[in-house]
């Protein structure tokens, strides 16, 4: 791959994260702080992300893989996306909020797939360089969190107060333009299945991919991944608003912890693999959830702080030890010939389903434990996911049987 290639790849991939982690993290905050959004209006908010995942693959599948070059409807809906965050930005009320950023994620999620589009076709052997590409978007991530904390001090106390986080959104207007405009300048991809081919809607959904569902092992892992999902949501949801009102500094600067996590876990996962097993290491994810809620339940900005700490960089093991070993099971289970259906059919199950149970069940529960000075019980609302996570650990104790998988040698 040629140097100005490969440039302008780690580019595009490092936009493409900061807009996503320049607004979704503080979310919450801002919901709750600048149009007084009750939790389960919040939750209504973050599920869009779940809606947007849901129709991702119509509108890929449709649309982009037959009618248009990657990088044009990249650039499109980046410019969309734009427009729409000024307006979130100036949105004075959750009824005027609400199907903006519907809008919003229905135009953003169908690029998480663009960008994988236009860097893959770039690319002569994909399993070797699109980890360098792909880690400049977790940087990207990183960027955007500190940007807002240590730069801009927009989640500080009096900012928060003076509604400063609205900027947030215009400040992911500008990075989404910028990104719009780039994409037309990316490397040509032309469409992966030309206009005369038939739709195939099993394609599209995975569904060639449920007959997977007849094995114990792989049911009980499709329906754990759906369920586990219920905690994450938590996390997404709740855990900016959660260290705000405790009165953390710099909230979501601290918050990158738990992306810088992931890319060292990342690393550490296959020698975790090889050594302790599928089932082990799945479990090692899942007593993490536990372990994470606990510490958020029962920390707090004092002497007890290093326990939020932890849990906030617990995120790499929560996260790659199960969502991350599970893509690999995912992958020995279904073979070359449904792989790619058998992905989509678990992305659609977890951040799709899964993730819209939770974002609901969070947002009801926040509204649940809601004290008389207006503040949260975090100790009790930290319970539920921490709770939820250990029946989901026992069930997929007792259900699954353990499995040799063989990781592929690159």
């Amino acid at each position: 791959m040629k140097i100005k290639t490969k440039f302008q790849l780690s580019l595009m991939m490092f936009l493409q994260f900061f807009i996503w982690g320049g607004w979704f993290v503080t979310l919450g905050t801002f919901l709750g702080n600048n149009l007084g959004a009750s939790g389960a209006e919040t939750g209504m908010a973050f599920s869009t992300q779940s809606w947007g995942a849901i129709i991702a693959p119509f509108f890929i599948g449709l649309i982009a893989d037959r009618y248009f070059n990657a990088e044009k409807i990249l650039g499109t809906l980046h410019l969309t996306g734009a427009a729409l965050m000024y307006f979130m930005s100036q949105a004075t009320s959750f009824e005027a909020f609400y199907p903006l950023v519907f809008g919003y994620m229905v135009a953003y999620m169908p690029t998480l797939a663009l960008v994988n589009s236009v860097s893959f076709f770039q690319m002569k052997d994909p399993a070797k360089e699109f980890s360098f590409i792909r880690v400049f978007g977790t940087i990207g991530w990183i960027v955007a969190g500190l940007v807002i904390s240590y730069i801009f001090h927009w989640d500080s106390a009096t900012a928060i107060d003076e509604g400063a986080l609205s900027n947030t959104f215009t400040m992911v207007a500008i990075a989404s333009l910028t990104l719009g405009l780039i994409s037309f300048t990316l490397p040509k991809t032309p469409p992966s299945k030309p206009e005369g081919n038939a739709v195939n809607f099993s394609d599209i959904l995975g569904l060639d991919a449920l007959k997977l569902l007849k094995d114990r092992n792989f049911l009980m892992f499709f329906t754990t991944s759906i369920l586990i999902c219920i905690p994450l949501a938590f996390y997404y949801q709740q855990a900016n608003p959660f260290l705000v009102e405790l009165g953390m500094e710099n909230p979501t600067g601290k918050m990158t912890l738990g992306q810088v996590s992931e890319v060292l876990f990342m690393l550490l996962l296959p020698f975790f693999f090889k050594k302790f097993g599928f089932k082990k290491t799945l479990l090692v994810g899942m007593l993490a959830w536990v372990v994470r809620y606990s510490l958020f339940a029962y920390g707090n900005t004092g002497e007890l702080t290093f326990m939020l700490i932890i849990g906030i960089a617990l995120h790499g093991i929560c996260y790659d030890f199960f969502f991350v070993s599970g893509q690999i099971y995912t992958d020995f289970k279904a073979g070359e010939k449904i792989k790619s259906a058998a992905q989509g059919l678990i992305t659609l199950a977890t951040y799709g389903v899964g993730m819209l149970i939770g974002f609901w069940v969070a947002g009801k529960i926040s509204d649940q434990y809601i004290l008389a000075d207006g503040m949260h019980d975090w100790e009790v609302i930290w319970m539920f996911p921490a709770a939820f996570a250990v029946g989901v650990m026992v069930l997929f104790i007792l259900i699954f049987k353990n499995e040799i998988i063989e990781l592929k040698e690159e």
